[in-house]
């Protein structure tokens, strides 16, 4: 009987691996060479949530490399930063953390209120910021997202896609690898607080190395996930989950599906995959947070059950997590915020990307990018040794 329930088991996973579920957009890709080894609606317009906070990142690493700030700059939360809707820091206005402790949070809580805080303190007004963030997007060759803030809170025309949310985070591990650790952590710690990671992949699927979640209603549960086992380095990204759990397990499925040869790549790679530049954005509100809500996710829980009560999962193995201390400086009032600073640049080279206060860097990490003729960096493979 046991080995039965057993056998039973790995059918029910063996199952599950032959194709993927729904119709949400879902993109994998070869880190090492940039192959595309499965693809859903990848160029499908998507409202981003929090993996806004990547192209946040971004800029921010970008004005680190160009000597604009340091990670000891001081951030302060101003009385519009605190305004932010959940989630957020809790800090009262006033309130000063550096820039790379507010880097921390950012990924790992995803606070809204260090979002916006950032931007004042990078940009001098979360405006300007948000323009840099625009304005990377279009070098990068993000060519269907555009941004309306620094956190990710619903605005109509904020938008992505899966596409292009790949081709930023490939940006972010080639250019400044030595501010990976950051999406890799499970758990801030911020005086007596504990804020936690919302990807529950850190710490329930063996290898995974970052690098962000986000959730509005407009968006569903959103991802961007790489995971690294026998020497492959693969990247993930599922937008449009019904709950934390399917999430989850449909990203462990992807790297699963990867790892195994279950998916194999084809000849494309992730920056030859097309945008669909004229469609509209898919808005799961009435889905997710509608009267269509419970009829929904029900639906959507018998066609992917896995991680239920009762069903097999991906997501078993225990892995400790890795934790990092961040501290509150106090409240800093009639603080100015940074003067108007000369256009921003972008970075143009191996040189400038260097940060200028060390951090620990992956022993694993890919080459930087080459130059195209438009000036705009492209992921490149490792060599094949």
């Amino acid at each position: 009987m046991q080995l039965a329930r057993r056998l039973a088991f790995l059918f029910a996973i063996l199952a599950t691996l032959v194709a993927p579920v729904a119709a949400n957009p879902m993109l994998l890709v070869d880190i090492d060479n940039l192959q595309v080894l499965y693809e859903q609606e990848a160029g499908q317009p998507w409202h981003p949530a929090s993996l806004t906070k990547l192209m946040t990142a971004f800029v921010t690493f970008e004005a680190i490399a160009n000597g604009r700030v340091s990670l000891d700059t001081k951030v302060v939360l101003s009385r519009k930063a605190v305004s932010q809707a959940p989630s957020t820091t809790g800090l009262p206005a006033d309130s000063a953390l550096s820039l790379q402790d507010a880097l921390y949070i950012l990924i790992v809580k995803s606070a809204n209120d260090v979002a916006w805080a950032i931007a004042e303190t990078v940009s001098g007004s979360e405006e300007k910021f948000v323009a840099e963030m625009n304005g990377a997007a279009r070098r990068l060759g993000m060519t269907a997202t555009h941004f309306e803030n620094p956190n990710g809170l619903h605005d109509p025309k904020q938008v992505t896609t899966a596409r292009d949310l790949a081709v930023l985070s490939l940006y972010i591990r080639q250019l400044y690898p030595q501010y990976l650790p950051i999406f890799q952590t499970e758990r801030v710690t911020l005086g007596k607080a504990s804020m936690e990671t919302n990807n529950n992949l850190l710490s329930h699927f063996a290898g995974t190395t970052g690098m962000k979640t986000g959730y509005i209603c407009a968006s569903g549960l959103n991802i961007v996930a790489t995971a690294e086992r026998g020497g492959r380095r693969l990247m993930a990204v599922v937008l449009g989950g019904s709950s934390a759990r399917e999430r989850g397990e449909m990203t462990a499925q992807l790297f699963l599906r990867g790892f195994s040869g279950a998916v194999k790549a084809e000849g494309r790679r992730v920056l030859d995959l097309a945008n669909a530049v004229d469609a509209a954005p898919v808005d799961m509100r009435p889905k997710l947070c509608g009267k269509e809500a419970k009829a929904y996710v029900k639906a959507r829980e018998a066609e992917f059950p896995m991680g239920l009560d009762g069903q097999p999962s991906y997501l078993t193995d225990v892995v400790e997590g890795r934790t990092y201390a961040a501290t509150n400086l106090g409240r800093l009032r009639d603080v100015p915020l940074p003067r108007i600073r000369p256009a921003h640049a972008p970075v143009a080279s191996a040189v400038a990307v260097a940060a200028t206060e060390p951090m620990p860097v992956s022993a694993s990490v890919a080459p930087v990018a080459t130059l195209t003729a438009k000036g705009a960096p492209v992921p490149r493979p490792r060599l094949v040794r």
